[in-house]
């Protein structure tokens, strides 16, 4: 038996996975402690992976050499690609999951990783060397391991607690035990911590569902996936979901349960999300809506149980069960359980530098929830960073920080430890300066690089990206290069609703009509088709000819973006850290002292972005650094 290790990740949540498996093949012995081996990876909430910036940051974990993709793809049960009808900047790839062929894909994925043990069992504290440095965890069973570095992922496990209606139970998730004695160790060495809440909504039978009276929502079935890897496909079979409308009567019911609500009669005090309201938070903020919108989606290939998105609560049961009585679908349903609240302790992230390394102990990372996000992928993304940086910190490496423009993962972090929380975190594109250079088509010519750069990414991964570089290039150049006569396009254009052509032009004019596409134009012009049989390989044809035709058409856009981002790069190269006594700083005004001491910003740039700098005082700081 092991007990000494270079990192310790605790927790096995969608943030410790990725953090236990980068950290392990990078080369550093790794162990992941969990509360349950039988739920690692579980989906807690809904069985579903990305959404809107949620799916981009998956394809990022993918790019950078992360496992959420491929886990997610080769367990999906349905994928679609959000927001088609705008731009590609906006397009965000989402799918259903078998929830327990997730969790055991990762488990098989863990379990066969060189470098990698698991331990089960719950952490009471961790260990500091006489430097205060972070050495190692003690465990419930009084096992104590070693370790140079630490990861903390526990999600809502720190002192959770569970409502539904008056009704309380400890616990990190239901049927599981809280963790308890971090929170307190660390606020005892001065660490600042909070509480927040999230929910979860009902368990329905989908037996008992009169499913005639839904609306049916079909998956896509095209190239679109998570993984760049062109190995790794969908291989269970594909389930539709189905949307249901709560009515005037169900609000009333849940309106005559507010006062047993735990978010209304005080019992939960924490903060909860903005971004996915409880059904009792709906009907209250948005007391003019006469329905809410609620999708019925599988849990998995074979399963009847069905997750009610949209119905998060913590009512009384007896309400959520005559609540959804009043739906004509689910006159009949049967739960197999309850939708229910929980409450747990989180830090607040900005005591951490963008590695995610704490600012307070040296070696001690966190990552997830602990840092107020919510969200499956936002933890990952968190995750794969904390267990790059610390397996990098005891090989003695430079770290890895992603920048605003690089990374939907670098926009998370740097807002986490820039801004802070005063909700549960959740990623959207409107949080990103720089949307149209951080698409999902693009992810991996903006990261495999970074990837390689740490070592996460293998040959076989970086083979594959130069490989598709190289062809999505030759195919802009031929468009380019190639000339269309009028004579010879215009049947074809006329055919199709487009304005024929007065004189031949370069097929590139033709790619930048808003209506028409290379596949189109392939169709109607042979050497075009030609050229794609012969230099663009099948498997990854529509792949290539998508990332391509985006170029082409948004290349204005995107070159406009990336000169307003290398002009801000120059901030991001001007070191602040340790430079000046803001204290003694008279010309700041009194809140820029205060947060610039608490956050300590490493450039200007960083601080720049935090929350009541003004630009004036960005000025003053330049001025004192003799910029």
């Amino acid at each position: 038996m092991k007990f000494e290790y270079d990192v310790i990740v605790i927790g096995a949540g969608h943030a410790g996975c990725e953090a236990a498996s980068a950290s392990a093949r990078l080369g550093a012995s790794t162990l992941l402690i969990t509360i349950d081996m039988n739920k690692i990876a579980q989906m807690s909430c809904n069985p579903a992976v990305g959404g809107i910036a949620k799916g981009q940051i998956v394809r990022e974990i993918d790019a950078l050499g992360g496992m959420m993709g491929i886990v997610t793809d080769t367990t999906a049960i349905q994928f679609r690609m959000l927001n088609r009808s705008k731009g590609p900047a906006m397009w965000s790839p989402r799918a259903q999951s078998d929830r327990m062929a997730f969790s055991l894909a990762w488990r098989e994925l863990l379990e066969n990783t060189p470098g990698l043990s698991m331990w089960q069992d719950s952490v009471n504290s961790l260990t500091f060397d006489s430097d205060g440095r972070v050495a190692g965890v003690m465990t419930a069973l009084g096992v104590e391991f070693k370790a140079r570095a630490v990861v903390l992922t526990a999600g809502t496990f720190l002192n959770g607690l569970m409502h539904t209606g008056r009704v309380q139970l400890p616990g990190g998730r239901v049927a599981e035990p809280a963790s308890h004695g971090i929170t307190e160790q660390l606020r005892e060495m001065g660490f600042t911590t909070d509480r927040m809440k999230t929910g979860t909504p009902v368990r329905i039978d989908g037996r008992s569902v009169k499913w005639e009276l839904t609306n049916l929502q079909e998956g896509e079935d095209d190239f679109h996936k998570f993984s760049y890897l062109p190995g790794v496909r969908r291989k269970l079979r594909q389930r539709p979901c189905h949307t249901v409308y709560t009515n005037s009567e169900t609000h009333a019911i849940l309106r005559a349960g507010l006062p047993d609500s735990p978010l209304y009669n005080g019992q939960i005090q924490s903060i909860g999300p903005r971004y996915c309201p409880s059904i009792e938070t709906k009907i209250v903020t948005f007391a003019d809506k006469e329905e809410h919108q609620l999708f019925l989606e599988p849990e998995g290939e074979t399963t009847q149980e069905y997750y009610l998105n949209g119905f998060s609560s913590s009512l009384p049961i007896d309400i959520q069960f005559r609540a959804l009585e009043t739906i004509p679908a689910l006159k009949d349903v049967q739960l197999y359980r309850p939708g229910y609240a929980i409450e747990y302790d989180f830090f607040d992230p900005t005591q951490l530098h963008h590695t995610l390394e704490t600012k307070r102990v040296a070696g001690l990372y966190f990552a997830g929830q602990v840092n107020g996000t919510t969200g499956y992928e936002e933890a990952a993304g968190q995750g794969l960073v904390a267990g790059i940086n610390a397996a990098l910190s005891v090989m003695g490496k430079e770290p890895m920080v992603l920048s605003r423009d690089e990374a939907y993962i670098g926009v998370l972090i740097d807002d986490l430890v820039t801004k802070g929380v005063d909700e549960p975190y959740r990623m959207f594109t409107s949080r990103a300066e720089y949307r149209i250079l951080l698409r999902q088509d693009d992810a991996d010519m903006r990261l495999t690089p970074r990837g390689r750069e740490v070592g996460l990414v293998d040959d076989e991964r970086w083979e594959l990206m130069q490989s598709k570089l190289a062809q999505r290039d030759s195919l802009i150049g031929f468009c380019r290069e190639f000339s269309v006569k009028a004579s010879i396009i215009n049947p074809s254009l006329e055919a199709a609703g487009e304005q024929p052509l007065k004189q031949g032009v370069k097929l590139i004019d033709l790619v930048l009509r808003p209506r028409l596409n290379l596949r189109l134009l392939a169709s109607m012009i042979e050497p075009l088709q030609r050229f794609l049989d012969e230099n663009i390989e099948a498997e990854r044809r529509d792949e290539i000819v998508e990332a391509a035709e985006i170029l082409m058409k948004y290349s204005g856009y995107i070159e406009r973006e990336r000169l307003i981002a290398d002009k801000l790069h120059r901030l991001e190269s001007i070191r602040l850290k340790g430079k000046i006594d803001y204290a003694s700083v008279k010309a700041l005004s009194t809140e820029a002292r205060q947060k610039l001491e608490r956050i300590d910003p490493e450039t200007v740039a960083q601080a720049s972005r935090i929350p009541g700098i003004s630009p004036a005082d960005v000025n003053i700081l330049l001025l004192l650094l003799g910029r």
